[in-house]
């Protein structure tokens, strides 16, 4: 029984030191694993000059996005709507939410962002959304591409559940 409880510790050990290298090794990655937190982006094409057409983003699932402060990047849906672009962040109620989700957080104490898609960096800032008339098109369109189609509404933000950012030019 003492073996049995030994492996079981020394695996249970393994697995914490191996998701801890993983998560501090990240750090230094240029840009996020998958759903893991990376560095700052070391590559890509700053895109310049006028703002983009960003109707090809409209049926993209994923992008990168990086916070200049703190310089971290992670993976995200991104919508776009009348061409402009938003990213949403859930679950921003919820106990596991809070303690996950540091990003939103740190983007409105500063909301200097670098968006990479393809390999081309956009310069963007990062600005909340909390009412107003873009609600119901934003909320339709995340229910469209993430949710099958079941309603998410604007109720997700005003109640504080879903927050919603548009990817505003830099200023």
């Amino acid at each position: 029984m003492k073996t049995v409880l030994r492996i079981a510790l020394g695996s249970f050990v393994s697995l914490i030191v191996l998701l801890g290298v993983v998560f501090i090794g990240a750090r230094f990655a240029d840009g996020p694993l998958e759903i893991i937190a990376g560095g700052p982006f070391s590559s890509g094409e700053l895109v310049t000059g006028p703002e983009p057409d960003w109707a090809f983003a409209h049926d993209l699932r994923e992008v990168e996005f990086q916070l200049v402060d703190p310089p971290r990047s992670r993976t995200t849906w991104i919508l776009e709507h009348a061409g402009r672009i938003y990213i949403p962040c859930g679950y921003m109620t919820s106990t596991l939410g809070k303690i996950w989700k540091q990003w939103p957080i740190e983007a409105l104490n500063d909301g200097r962002a670098i968006l990479r898609i393809d390999d081309k960096l956009y310069e963007r800032d990062l600005v909340r959304i909390e009412e107003g008339r873009l609600l119901e098109p934003l909320t339709a369109e995340l229910s469209r591409k993430y949710a099958g189609g079941a309603d998410i509404g604007p109720a997700a933000v005003t109640s504080g559940s879903l927050w919603l950012f548009e990817l505003a030019p830099r200023s």
